[in-house]
């Protein structure tokens, strides 16, 4: 089920839209300031954010700022600002999307949608990736192996979901980390190492033969794209 960050500092538009995402299917979660937004971000993931501009610690802009350091999640404003300036800046700062107060509560199921489309390339339903006897079905979010399901914890699933969606791009580790811990991490690469050495055993891969997981010496890591690359 798709999960959905709410954030405004109004509770009666927040528990308008938990009732009305709830009822659509949607798990709602939900934060009144610019702060709490950020930490629930990281905590949680959420598949996406409906964001009020008007917070009462930070401009919702600056949240977008914040957010797009370290996560690309889908961004839907709803905001009574409908100056063309706010639209842009809100945009530019990395929205993906805008509609101002009051609104129809269909328009904003339909931008959802919308957004969730783009976010997982044209479809609502996201893949199911094979890497030879590997298996990740990333709408379920089940792992496979051999046929057999394997039991990851919640950061061991998101540190292998960042990594399948990249195949082949270098993955810096201050990236994974922000990714994955959230904006406030960067530099505890002790707290990566772990958590790569443990997904490598379930996945049954080795550091000094990968299938699955390349190591880049000081820089990051490699998800291959190929179950068994060549050596070199």
């Amino acid at each position: 089920m798709t999960r959905v960050l709410v954030v405004d500092d109004e509770p009666q538009i927040r528990r308008s839209l938990r009732t009305t995402l709830a009822a659509n299917g949607y798990v709602v979660h939900e934060a009144g300031n610019g702060e709490e937004a950020l930490a629930a971000t990281a905590a949680e993931v959420p598949d996406l954010l409906v964001l009020d501009l008007g917070l009462p610690d930070m401009d919702g802009t600056e949240v977008i700022r914040r957010l797009r350091e370290w996560s690309d999640i889908p961004v839907i404003v709803l905001s009574v600002r409908d100056r063309q300036d706010d639209k842009i800046g809100a945009l530019d700062a990395g929205a993906d999307d805008y509609v101002t107060k009051p609104f129809g509560l269909g328009e904003l199921l339909a931008r959802i949608r919308a957004a969730q489309r783009r976010s997982t390339g044209g479809s609502e339903t996201a893949p199911v990736l094979v890497f030879g006897e590997l298996t990740v079905d990333l709408d379920r979010r089940r792992v496979l192996v051999g046929g057999g399901q394997v039991h990851l914890t919640p950061t061991e699933y998101r540190l292998l979901e960042t990594m399948v969606r990249h195949p082949g791009k270098l993955l810096t580790q201050r990236w994974l980390l922000q990714t994955v811990w959230g904006g406030a991490y960067g530099d505890e690469s002790n707290y990566l190492r772990v958590y790569v050495r443990q997904l490598r055993q379930k996945l049954r891969d080795r550091a000094d033969a990968p299938r699955f997981i390349l190591t880049e010496p000081g820089v990051g890591y490699r998800w291959l794209p190929d179950p068994d690359p060549p050596p070199g």
